[in-house]
């Protein structure tokens, strides 16, 4: 089984490393932003590094099409991811694919649902929440405690 990694760097990126023992036996690889800090944080990793894209819709785009073409030639059979936005499209092509997507809201979504949580919410295989509460925005979602 070969499992992808996504998470935007920084916070994101540390939540899906907390939970590195469910996936760290399997074939994984990392899709992230390039930070000297996350360099060091994944040097003996398989890493794709990609752009933040800010809520750019270009960006955006760039990073659909590159998330094709590390899906093609990766061609994970799970995706797990914390988010942020730059994790909706990877999430989007493993169900297209009809591979199982995997989504641990982040613990920053206290009060409201993430934006990235909105989207992937809908196609996710296994929806995971840190808080109680955040059952309400999505009601199959299993919660899970925090992880950090």
């Amino acid at each position: 089984m070969k499992v992808c990694v996504i998470a935007s760097a920084g916070g994101h990126l540390t939540e899906v490393m907390q939970v590195s023992d469910a996936y760290s036996e399997y074939n994984h690889f990392y899709i992230t932003f390039r930070r000297k800090d996350i360099e060091g944080k994944l040097k003996h990793q398989k890493v794709y590094f990609i752009n933040d894209p800010k809520r750019n819709p270009l960006k955006f785009l760039n990073n659909f099409l590159k998330a094709i073409w590390i899906f093609i030639r990766e061609m994970p059979d799970v995706t797990i991811s914390t988010g942020a936005g730059m994790a909706i499209p990877f999430c989007y092509i493993s169900k297209i694919f009809g591979k199982k997507v995997i989504f641990i809201e982040t613990l920053a979504a206290i009060e409201n649902a993430s934006f990235s949580g909105r989207m992937v919410y809908p196609i996710s295989d296994l929806f995971i929440t840190q808080w109680r509460k955040n059952r309400k925005f999505y009601p199959k979602s299993l919660y899970g405690g925090t992880i950090l």
